[in-house]
């Protein structure tokens, strides 16, 4: 298999080229509704002997394809797919990286600055800001952005451990109030701590914070003039007064960091860099690439979030909607989930899909546009694998049947729903309903696709589709013949794992491309700008781990950095 790399900008668009052309002949897969499985029976676009094998596998090892892992019987065609795919897919081992920071070294937070953290936020919040740190301190930077700060984990730790000066930027105002408490808390911590060893005339850095939506570029650019202020400041009511606390053009040096920065708030973030002035250097590690706006889409703005390169809009590559959700897709997480998780991800999968065919046949009006109950599925496994995350090692046996298990009240979901209460007003889809149902799934004792789900799951689909129904806001009727629906499509109930493996895998293959265009977009302004990508937290416990970072070459640093 070829290896590619991404130090320059002819080679990331090599790469760029490679994927586009493998990912071609696989619209069918990429741009597919899994929840139309069994309406559109898509199955039949697949190679026959593909599902042939494959729906003879060990769940275990349809976990596996997305990580590019194949096994010695699969068809050769098969391996070549996964082979060649895992290939074009940029590598998520952590980087080693005090081989590419200056003085880089992580501080291990204390329960004060930790509060509120699990386990996965506390470890991105000790690598990122050491390399925030290592940045700034390079370009001399005279404060940092948190941009999309959430509750100012990372602007704090930047603050108070690390001592530059903070504005962390948030779109909600609760936030903002969270933020400036706990700021206030540590504080108290942190003159305590100064008292008490003698050192109090020293002065604290307090983020400021900011609440605002960062709908534009040239929002963000207007917010990259504020002064930065050490100590507490009063939250700023609109963006007029934001701009009345800062000197346009003072020559401050600012670097932009954004910890998992939705949609286009990472793209803003690199096109700031070239066109505001202050700014020297960006780390920004994306996600939600479902909010990516797109050219030639309806969600397109005049400055889209994808493409960014000349090179990918060159190479005539649109995503869509279906790709861009795919390529939220985690490798690792799938392959963490293990058989039994794994299990009832394809059996949500096949109940949510029968019960489309229920909403086609039944309620047309809504069957071709609803499609919010496979979202809180997702949401809902998540959930799942973070109660059996949290439990091990100690219960390295515990599966999903020893979680609490909830009655699912038919009528209860339907009253609240005409009742109008709670969220009966949320056109979001089945959430409450569908957790319960989830919880009481039972687990099979068998590990291999084939026959999983072959035993009576009647009763369950149907309590499926009736809380489904209540939630839509719809009563079920007599009418609905829902064994027929389940009868019709029960024979086709164990490929729908096979699928979703296969369509899975292509979901860090498309992040990749997002973020190799990201980076060709930087590589593309010549030598203005130094511009790398790097893994930079273990996967296994973040697997939204690459970081793009840029800095301006005239801002002072050393060309020191790798990218693959």
């Amino acid at each position: 298999m070829a290896k590619y790399s991404c130090d320059t900008a002819p080679e990331t668009l090599e790469w760029i080229e490679a994927i586009a052309d493998f990912i071609k002949p696989f619209g069918f897969l990429i741009n597919a509704h899994v929840v139309n499985f069994f309406k559109d029976r898509l199955w039949e676009a697949v190679d026959e002997d593909w599902l042939q094998c494959l729906s003879n596998e060990l769940v275990e090892n349809l976990l596996l394809i997305p990580s590019g892992v194949v096994q010695d019987h699969w068809p050769a065609s098969l391996k070549e797919f996964v082979l060649t795919l895992k290939s074009l897919v940029y590598p998520r081992e952590q980087a080693d990286l005090k081989k590419v920071f200056p003085n880089f070294h992580t501080t291990a937070l204390n329960s004060v600055l930790a509060q509120g953290m699990n386990f996965k936020k506390k470890h991105e919040v000790e690598v990122l800001s050491a390399i925030v740190s290592s940045v700034a301190s390079a370009v001399r930077a005279d404060a940092v952005i948190d941009v999309g700060a959430g509750q100012g984990y990372l602007a704090q730790v930047l603050a108070f451990e690390y001592q530059h000066p903070v504005v962390a930027i948030d779109a909600c105002s609760h936030h903002g109030k969270v933020t400036n408490a706990r700021a206030e808390r540590i504080k108290k911590h942190y003159m305590a701590q100064m008292r008490k060893f003698g050192s109090g005339n020293k002065i604290l850095n307090v983020p400021q914070t900011i609440t605002c939506h960062i709908m534009s570029l040239e929002t963000l650019k207007s917010l990259t003039t504020l002064s930065p202020h050490k100590g507490d400041v009063e939250q700023p009511k609109s963006i007029a007064q934001d701009l009345e606390l800062g000197l346009t053009g003072n020559g401050s040096s600012l670097v932009l960091a954004g910890l998992h920065a939705c949609g286009d708030l990472s793209v803003t973030m690199l096109k700031t860099l070239l066109e505001c002035e202050e700014v020297r250097a960006v780390v920004s590690i994306g996600c939600c690439y479902n909010l990516l706006s797109e050219e030639g889409f309806e969600n397109a703005r005049i400055q889209y979030g994808f493409p960014m390169s000349c090179g990918v809009r060159n190479v005539n590559l649109s995503l869509g909607k279906s790709s861009r959700d795919l390529a939220c897709q985690s490798a690792e997480r799938w392959k963490s989930l293990g058989k039994d998780a794994g299990l009832h991800n394809f059996e949500l999968h096949a109940f949510r899909a029968a019960f489309q065919m229920v909403l086609h046949k039944y309620f047309p009006e809504i069957g071709t546009t609803s499609l919010s109950i496979g979202r809180q599925g997702k949401a809902l496994r998540r959930k799942q694998q973070r109660k059996i995350i949290e439990s091990e090692p100690c219960a390295e046996e515990s599966t999903y049947s020893d979680l609490p298990q909830r009655a699912c009240n038919m009528d209860e979901a339907c009253s609240i729903m005409q009742s109008g209460e709670s969220e009966a007003a949320d056109p979001s889809g089945v959430r409450l309903d569908t957790e319960a149902l989830f919880n009481k799934m039972s687990l099979h004792t068998g590990s291999r696709c084939d026959g999983t789900l072959s035993a009576d799951k009647y009763p369950l689909f149907e309590k499926f589709c009736k809380s489904g129904l209540c939630r839509l806001g719809l009563k079920p009727s007599n009418d609905i013949n829902f064994h027929d629906i389940w009868k019709e499509v029960e024979p086709y109930v164990n490929l729908i794992g096979v699928y979703w493996s296969l369509r899975a895998a292509f979901g860090p293959l498309l992040e990749t491309l997002i973020l190799l265009d990201r980076l060709l977009f930087l590589q593309e302004q010549g030598g203005e700008l130094e511009a790398v990508m790097l893994p930079i937290f273990d996967p296994a416990i973040s697997p939204r781990n690459v970081a793009v970072i840029a800095t301006k070459l005239d801002a002072g640093v050393a060309s020191s950095h790798g990218s693959r």
